[in-house]
């Protein structure tokens, strides 16, 4: 029987919260969640993030490991005990399940770095879904030519209106008449309780299994994802080596939040919104959830 850190028969429903999803295995770096960063596991620092923003009624850490939910109780942070899953987006639908609120924002487990503002911008979308859409996901402009042939990174098209085309780890569009500018897809989602359902009910599709990238399941079923502009500095941990980086970048941060006497990013992290740099898309090909 699944466990969890915090009660999940509470009916009081809450407005918008955020749901962590985090897993042990990880192909190239195992055990993340826990990786230390500075002197807190790196999931810490995610759900910090999470309180920062002001549009939350609270985050919660999704797991089906019982290290992490331990660790989750030893920091006091909120935790529900899931099952296996294909996808972060298939556990957060678990979570919905569970614990009663008005939308759900999917938010990275090892973007340690993401602005608050990036989280509130996406909980502000959600209040105003067009019709048919079932998702919002933050996406930012690459200007690294390494990022664009990176396969760890998702590119995504955009249509004139806003929702997705298509995502891929490929270098899309591809250049043969003007210089298209390029889109990567962060790993920040919103979904209502209802489209969470749904995303659970549809079956994963040709593009989804082989991209392993986990909001092609609605687009193949011809259902709107509306994609959320957001600007993008932070540091993503996909492995060791990032989280090397990482640590440089805290320090940077944290002497930022130091000369501002506040909590809050300085202008360098802030923008319009700032948010974390990579989409980790499906549990099974990548290591985030």
């Amino acid at each position: 029987m699944a466990a969890t850190t915090a009660p999940t028969t509470d009916t009081t429903s809450r407005r918008h919260i955020a749901v962590i999803p985090c897993r042990w295995g990880a192909s190239r770096f195992p055990g993340k969640p826990l990786a230390r960063l500075g002197d807190k596991p790196l999931l810490w620092h995610v759900h910090q993030r999470c309180l920062e923003a002001k549009r939350l009624d609270g985050a919660v850490v999704a797991t089906d490991d019982e290290r992490i939910e331990a660790a989750c109780d030893q920091l006091g942070i909120e935790c529900i005990r899931t099952g296996e899953h294909l996808t972060g987006t298939d556990r957060v639908a678990e979570v919905a399940e569970r614990l009663p609120a008005e939308a759900y924002i999917n938010v990275q487990g090892d973007e340690p770095f993401i602005a608050p503002s990036a989280i509130d911008a996406i909980s502000e979308a959600l209040e105003h879904l067009p019709r048919g859409t079932l998702a919002v996901n933050a996406y930012t402009e690459l200007v690294d030519v390494g990022a664009v042939l990176d396969h760890n990174v998702v590119k995504v098209v955009v249509a004139a209106q806003g929702d997705a085309l298509m995502f891929s780890r490929q270098p899309i569009p591809y250049p043969k008449g003007d210089r298209p500018k390029y889109l990567r897809q962060l790993g920040l989602y919103g979904f209502t309780g209802p489209a969470l359902q749904r995303f659970r009910q549809l079956q994963q599709g040709p593009l989804e299994r082989a991209e392993g990238v986990e909001m092609l399941r609605f687009v193949e079923h011809g259902h709107a994802v509306q994609m959320v502009p957001v600007l993008d500095d932070g540091v993503a941990v996909d492995t060791p080596e990032d989280l090397t980086r990482a640590e440089t970048f805290l320090d940077q941060y944290d002497g930022a939040v130091r000369t501002r006497g506040t909590v809050r990013r300085s202008a360098r992290w802030d923008g319009i919104t700032s948010s974390a740099t990579r989409a980790r898309s499906s549990e099974r090909p990548r290591s985030h959830s």
